[in-house]
């Protein structure tokens, strides 16, 4: 089909969501709250809503709606949004100031601008791979996408823009400046940094100690504001709740907590031990995918980044649909498809949304994992019958 009306189209979607409000995420609340504590030259990663609501309603506008808004699990807990992410909320809380749609609206236009920046980066790194640059439409006209970035406000998408365009730096071999933006889309949110030790074969050794120290310099500038004795202790507690605390949408470990519990284990306790076995696994994945390949392109870094990203969510306590994007943009730059197929098997996962407190129900999950594992089969049988 014609690209510019494709383009087009992508563009109209998003825009159709320009002026509504979340309604499948609470997020948005405790963005413009951290925003609004950033502008007013506040550290939000040292106190928790809980504790501030009865200080600081004078200073955060519309304090009681932005604190109900965000529900008692955001409220009870620091902030877990890394430095450049709480610098767009403070960009946005500024200039909407005692509105909430203004805050809303300039959210909403920092991710569909990053959007584009995806959609433009992305097709030239796909040329420069020689992959076909139609493949960008895989992601740009996805509904996950669309919906998850633009209608619930979702911040992978800024990440996504700085990953990508660090992608196609080190494509034309920039990689001093790759470093730097890398940096920013860490800054963001924390992903990429499962990535890093890919890029080692890639670029060598002496090239990789520069660009992993350019790397974390630039992270270490960009914390550096928020930085007090309290913030690191704060910051990760609230990063280990992610693996220890909280579940929704898994799999492998839904099947591990059902086993567990028919021999007699307290779910709350198998969640904290399964959650100190899953890093574990991860480490090990990551190496395994650093060291076992011999030929190591660019093409086998992004390979390698899918393969990872897949395994890590496979073994995750908790999946939410918009993680699903960043396979759904790595894998345009592989043969295969399965995250694709993932991305629409996991509107199942939406029922629990409707339900008191977020049960889940497993007939549906089973139904969401069966068809990604098997078009996964699929898919790895196909490409050995290739070969």
């Amino acid at each position: 089909m014609n690209f510019r009306f494709l383009l087009g189209l992508g563009i109209i979607f998003r825009l159709v969501f320009l002026f509504t409000e979340p309604n499948l995420s609470q997020d948005f609340y405790r963005f413009i709250w951290d925003g609004h504590l950033v502008a007013n030259g506040d550290n939000p990663y040292l106190h928790t809503p809980d504790d501030l609501i009865k200080n600081m309603v004078s200073i955060i506008p519309n304090a009681d709606v932005l604190y109900e808004g965000m529900g008692s699990l955001s409220a009870r807990h620091y902030s877990n949004y890394p430095p450049l992410n709480q610098l767009l909320f403070a960009l946005a809380s500024f200039i909407g100031g005692k509105s909430m749609f203004g805050s809303l609206l300039v959210l909403r236009i920092t991710i569909i601008l990053a959007d584009i920046g995806v959609f433009y980066f992305g097709r030239r790194l796909l040329k420069n791979l020689n992959k076909s640059p139609h493949l960008i439409f895989w992601y740009f006209l996805n509904p996950l996408v669309i919906v998850e970035l633009t209608g619930n406000l979702h911040f992978e998408g800024v990440m996504l823009f700085f990953f990508i365009l660090s992608m196609f730096l080190l494509s034309i071999n920039k990689w001093k400046i790759a470093g730097i933006v890398m940096a920013c889309s860490i800054s963001v949110k924390l992903v990429p940094l499962l990535f890093l030790p890919l890029f080692f074969k890639y670029l060598g050794w002496k090239k990789s100690i520069i660009f992993y120290s350019i790397i974390g310099i630039t992270s270490i500038v960009l914390f550096l504001p928020f930085n007090t004795p309290e913030f690191i202790d704060n910051y990760t507690k609230t990063i280990s709740l992610w693996f220890s605390n909280f579940e929704f949408n898994a799999s492998i470990y839904n099947i591990a907590k059902k086993t567990a519990i028919h021999f007699d284990a307290k779910p709350w306790e198998f969640i904290k031990e399964y959650g100190k076995v899953t890093p574990v696994l991860t480490i090990v994945t990551v190496a395994l995918f650093t060291l076992l390949p011999k030929k190591y392109d660019l093409n086998r870094v992004l390979w390698s980044m899918m393969w990872v990203m897949t395994i890590y969510y496979f073994i995750s306590t908790t999946v939410h649909p918009w993680y699903l994007i960043f396979l759904v943009l790595l894998s345009i730059f592989t043969t295969y498809r399965y995250g694709i197929i993932w991305s629409a098997a996991i509107v199942l996962s939406y029922f629990a949304y409707s339900q008191a407190d977020f049960n889940e129900n497993l007939w549906l999950l089973g139904i969401e994992y069966t068809s990604v594992f098997g078009f996964i089969v699929y898919e790895i049988v196909t490409h050995h019958n290739k070969k």
